[in-house]
């Protein structure tokens, strides 16, 4: 997140960028992982992302995938309910948010490579979409560098994305607009 906070959110703000973002509610109950994190209303629900550089149409996942929704996503004063899969609610967000996927290249960076990043390029390269994964901002689980560049250089990260440095994607920003 250092390199979110002092670098990647105050060029977004000064380039006008808008990001989208994938929050995470996973309470219990959740089949086949029994980690009880992100609960809404607490501290690792809470968005690192200022809102004056995100879309308001946000998206909440219950699981890794980005397509797991759940009855009361979100919403801290009520009982969630089991994830399931909604791939059509999923598509209508991403149709409303980042276009159709012709012709769009999608910017990943977020916590963590090994599991929500991996899992989000996966199905957007499924429905489409040109992924590339910003190198400065995602890591690993463990935090551990060389297991970082292992992961950014093999598959299956590479069966789904492209990795992109920061230098080349304030390049190609820069040269597009």
């Amino acid at each position: 997140m250092d390199f979110a906070h002092r670098t990647l959110i105050p060029f977004l703000r000064e380039n006008s960028i808008k990001t989208l973002e994938i929050v995470s509610d996973y309470r219990g109950p959740r089949k086949g992982d029994d980690r009880d994190i992100c609960r809404p209303g607490e501290i690792g629900y809470e968005s690192d992302i200022p809102e004056d550089i995100k879309v308001d149409d946000i998206w909440i996942k219950s699981m890794n995938s980005p397509i797991w929704t759940r009855e009361n996503i979100g919403d801290p004063d009520l009982p969630p309910g089991e994830p399931y899969p909604d791939p059509s609610a999923f598509k209508a967000w991403l149709k409303r948010n980042a276009g159709e996927p012709e012709g769009v290249t999608i910017i990943l960076f977020g916590l963590t490579l090994d599991c929500c990043v991996l899992c989000t390029a996966q199905e957007l390269s499924f429905r489409g979409y040109d992924v590339h994964v910003l190198v400065e901002g995602t890591d690993t689980r463990s935090g551990d560098p060389d297991e970082k560049a292992y992961l950014l250089s093999k598959p299956p990260l590479l069966f789904w994305a492209n990795t992109i440095s920061w230098d080349d994607l304030k390049e190609h920003l820069r040269a597009s607009r």
